[in-house]
């Protein structure tokens, strides 16, 4: 049958080659296309990790829930000594946040205070390349503050005017101090460039008597994929029963649950270009059977059972299949392989777009040799299923009525 089989695919060249493009175009839209999709999800998370949220955040247990200066890390050199030693770690931060008001002339605003190291906060996070106006802040202690672009409009405030900070210090007292505005940043997530304002770590905790002390440690590693190992290795080697650990999995849960509904429509958008694919090749499977039922009557009438005119044309669909999938797989992978490692990169689209939360240049792809392997298996599927219905069609004849047919 296998002979038989090649026969007629260089027989019906027409028809073998239009097969052949339709599964090469398919396996080779479909490796790139899941690699772009799953790019984008993956960018969208590393961007969203890079503006301000860590891979893994180390909280005093209660604080995520209560909060309070009664909760705060007290011992933040003990913990970053042990972070230091821990493998996938790329950088930390420790963060003082505290809440209060920002007043400028008539106008005065809600303001989340932090406190940051700006050498360490450049490594871990990309405050620093959202720098929309001024400058970041100074390695040099300073009543200098860093603020979200959309913060400074409500409050009127332009650069380098000072503007008076009231709130409470980590013992509970009172606090009053003037600021002033020496840079400005632009997220494009609207509620934090409305709300935060961040200030040198050193400075600030002159201001609120937080020398050593940290709402939280915020930590970015080399790979989001080992975040589950590393945070174990975390709980293993601080006091558990006082720290918590917490990885962007639960503090980004709702951006994970985004993305996965994001892509069951991106799935829904490609299943329907599959289904036109796999209609056009059954379609025009069934004509081409439909005009050799001649041949097929005359096979049988020599002797060829059922089952052997079905192997026939599944050989026919399998062989096509396999060359067209093993010229179109490596060609899609070296595709998403490549722009996984150099990503396409389109100047300006991050200034243009800033408000919108895009906050890079580059379109990523995903190069994931299982996610290949299964997409091709669906292509191959869909050609095997694209053949069941000519078949069961040209089986309904019996020997002599297809070799009478014309």
């Amino acid at each position: 049958m296998f002979a038989l089989a090649v026969k007629n695919i260089l027989f019906y060249k027409s028809r073998s080659i239009t097969t052949f493009v339709l599964i090469f175009i398919s396996t080779f839209f479909f490796i790139v296309y899941v690699a772009l999709m799953d790019g984008a999800h993956s960018a969208i998370l590393q961007n969203a990790l890079k503006v301000y949220t860590g891979a893994i955040e180390i909280y005093k247990k209660g604080y995520r829930e209560k909060g309070g200066n009664e909760y705060l890390i007290r011992d933040v050199k003990k913990i970053e000594d042990v972070l230091q030693n821990i493998k996938g770690i790329n950088s930390y931060s420790a963060r003082y946040e505290s809440y209060g008001l920002l007043a400028y002339k008539d106008y005065s605003s809600g303001v989340m205070m932090v406190g940051i190291d700006p050498q360490k906060e450049s490594r871990n996070s990309s405050l620093k390349e959202a720098l929309s106006a001024g400058e970041y802040l100074s390695e040099q202690p300073n009543n200098c503050l860093y603020m979200g672009s959309n913060l400074a409009k409500r409050l009127h405030l332009q650069l380098h005017e000072e503007t008076s900070f009231i709130g409470s210090a980590s013992d509970d007292s009172f606090v009053a101090e003037i600021f002033k505005l020496c840079g400005e940043f632009t997220t494009g997530d609207y509620e934090f460039d409305s709300s935060a304002a961040f200030a040198n770590r050193r400075y600030l905790d002159g201001v609120m008597l937080s020398e050593n002390m940290a709402s939280y440690i915020a930590i970015r590693v080399d790979k989001l994929s080992e975040v589950e190992m590393i945070q174990k290795e975390i709980e293993q080697k601080i006091e558990s029963d006082k720290y918590e650990v917490v990885s962007w999995k639960t503090l980004m849960k709702s951006m994970v649950e985004a993305m996965k509904v994001d892509s069951i429509f991106g799935y829904i958008s490609i299943s329907l270009f599959f289904v036109v694919i796999f209609f056009v090749i059954m379609i025009f499977g069934f004509i081409n059977v439909s005009a050799r039922l001649h041949e097929f009557g005359v096979l049988r009438s020599i002797g060829l059972s059922r089952a052997e005119i079905r192997a026939l044309l599944f050989w026919e669909i399998f062989i096509l299949a396999s060359s067209a999938v093993v010229l179109a797989t490596p060609l899609g992978a070296y595709v998403a392989y490549y722009y996984s490692v150099h990503p396409i990169v389109i100047e300006g689209i991050s200034q243009t777009y800033k408000e919108y939360g895009i906050v890079s240049d580059t379109i990523n792809f995903s190069f994931n040799t299982f996610t290949i392997f299964w997409n091709v298996g669906v292509i191959y599927l869909l050609s095997f299923l694209s053949i069941v219905y000519p078949v069961h069609y040209v089986n309904k004849f019996t020997p002599l009525e297809a070799a009478r047919h014309v």
